[in-house]
């Protein structure tokens, strides 16, 4: 008996590059594209009311950045697996990888085959990173390990920091962040406090460098270099 395709969804903010992963993904009949989102929110919103089992996510996602979302999905819809897929792989990104839980990370030079091979190994309950990935993390524990440490010395941001975030480094005035998070803006100013102490950041410059090396948002530098 023939048994059920693994359910995939793809969260990716470039029409184009989802249109290639749909089109890739339907080529294999163990596979089934059950959704697309175009934004983080949209990704944590289609997971929760589908429970895909792969999620296939890209980082630099508007609204809500893809590690956030991943983080939301585990939460929303734990039986769901997510690959992060990204141009990138420097240790921060890694750092956030670890500190998200995601079951698989690969860069987006990696072939359609791979990419295939990683979603059916993951619906297994298994983790698949790519090599370049694998040898970051390795290198990164190994760190800390001689430090004395347990794992990344990173101070995580809560949900709603992490969002806060986001939304200042894309330009958002703490009236318009009220707005589209649903709170009032003395809640938004508290969050920013916090999120810039916990950061030893004290500017919004400072806030968007950040965001942009840690992968929350794109430069605009970036984003014409991935092809």
């Amino acid at each position: 008996m023939k048994s059920a395709p693994v359910t995939v969804l793809i969260a990716e903010d470039h029409a184009i590059v989802r249109e290639g992963l749909r089109a890739l993904l339907d080529l294999s009949d163990e596979l089934e594209v059950v959704g697309e989102a175009a934004t983080g929110r949209e990704a944590v919103e289609m997971a929760t009311r589908l429970q895909p089992d792969v999620i296939v996510m890209d980082i630099a996602m508007p609204v809500l950045n893809g590690f956030e979302a991943a983080r939301q999905i585990r939460i929303l819809s734990p039986d769901s697996k997510t690959i992060v897929l990204s141009a990138h792989s420097d240790d921060e990104y890694v750092e956030h990888l670890l500190s998200v839980g995601v079951s698989g990370y690969l860069t987006k030079q990696n072939s359609g085959q791979i990419l295939v091979h990683a979603i059916k190994e993951v619906a297994c309950g298994r983790a698949y990173f790519s090599p370049s990935i694998s040898e970051r993390m390795q290198k990164m524990e190994l760190k800390a390990f001689q430090r004395g440490e347990k794992g990344s010395t990173r101070q995580s941001l809560t949900t709603r920091e992490a969002e806060v975030l986001q939304m200042v480094a894309e330009g958002s005035a703490n009236k318009q962040i009220a707005n589209g998070l649903g709170i009032s803006i003395k809640t938004v100013e508290k969050h920013r406090q916090k999120l810039m102490d916990k950061l030893n950041i004290h500017d919004t410059a400072g806030l968007t460098r950040h965001a942009i090396a840690t992968g929350v948002i794109e430069s605009c530098t970036q984003e014409t270099t991935e092809g």
